[in-house]
């Protein structure tokens, strides 16, 4: 697995999924060389969509992507281990390529029940899991060991993505195991890559798809010094589009872009302030 991966937005209308915003956004993706789609993690509002909708969400993006290069990394993400697999078996007979699981929040379960929930979880399905480490939303941070053993121990796990800002994790993870380090960091994309990464699962490439596949793509081809330049000169919109909790911003600046009709969100998740409002449209001015 490698490659440039938007983890998609989830528009709404009225309080509903907007699905017809939600197949063009999945478009425009495909029309700009996103490698994989990545339909309800946590930029898609995951938490607060009914199963329906959540599962709606992934039949739409292996719809609009079927015959295309543009793969889908569907959601799969719970506290509850049944829930996982209920959500990961429902993607996967659907035609998603893969499943993105997040550890398991609130509840904070120890190594081994990490280890045991991944392994349950994959041993449900056949097509491939990637791993979602981000200690900071839940709480429950995949040591790099237990990683590399779930890497090991079962087939189809075969990703991680590292969402935790350390770079000594993606060194150590790349230095003692052939797993694939996926960025889950928008600001730390090319140090990610230039030290053995093989991807990103991105927010800032909703908004700006093409540059995030170019900054992958030439890294992955060798070319760290286009690479790095990508990466230094969309620093400023990756700072400002988590100036409150993501996917606040990046759901304004889609909004002030003309991207998607309607500012909505779930609550308790809501609008940013004016000042915040304020920050995101004068940086916008640099990328639009």
């Amino acid at each position: 697995m490698q490659g440039a991966m938007t983890a998609l937005i989830t528009p709404f209308k009225n309080g509903k999924v907007d699905e017809e915003t939600y197949a063009k956004l999945i478009q425009r993706q495909i029309d700009n060389e996103i490698d994989w789609v990545v339909p309800v993690g946590t930029t898609g509002e995951s938490a607060t969509l009914t199963h329906d909708e959540h599962k709606r969400c992934i039949e739409i993006a292996v719809e609009v992507c079927k015959g295309t290069n543009t793969k889908v990394l569907a959601g799969a993400g719970s506290n509850s281990t049944h829930e996982s697999i209920d959500l990961a078996k429902f993607a996967e007979a659907k035609g998603a390529d893969a499943v993105l699981s997040v550890s398991p929040y609130y509840n904070k379960p120890t190594q081994r029940g990490l280890y045991e929930h991944y392994k349950a979880l994959a041993n449900a399905i056949e097509i491939p899991v990637v791993l979602y480490n981000v200690p900071g939303r839940t709480c429950s941070n995949i040591n790099v060991e237990t990683a590399i053993k779930l890497f090991n121990d079962v087939e189809n796990i075969i990703a991680i993505k590292e969402a935790t800002g350390s770079i000594e994790n993606v060194v150590a993870l790349c230095a003692n195991s052939d797993i694939a380090v996926i960025s889950g960091d928008d600001a730390i994309n090319y140090p990610i890559m230039a030290t053995g990464g093989k991807g990103c699962i991105s927010v800032t490439s909703n908004l700006l798809p093409k540059r995030i596949a170019d900054l992958i793509h030439t890294a992955l081809k060798g070319d760290f010094d286009t690479s790095r330049a990508i990466n230094e000169e969309l620093y400023d919109i990756n700072k400002v589009l988590f100036v409150e909790s993501n996917p606040i911003p990046i759901k304004f600046a889609m909004y002030e872009a003309g991207l998607i009709p309607s500012l909505e969100y779930r609550l308790p998740l809501c609008e940013p302030s004016d000042e915040n409002k304020a920050k995101i449209k004068e940086v916008l001015k640099k990328y639009l």
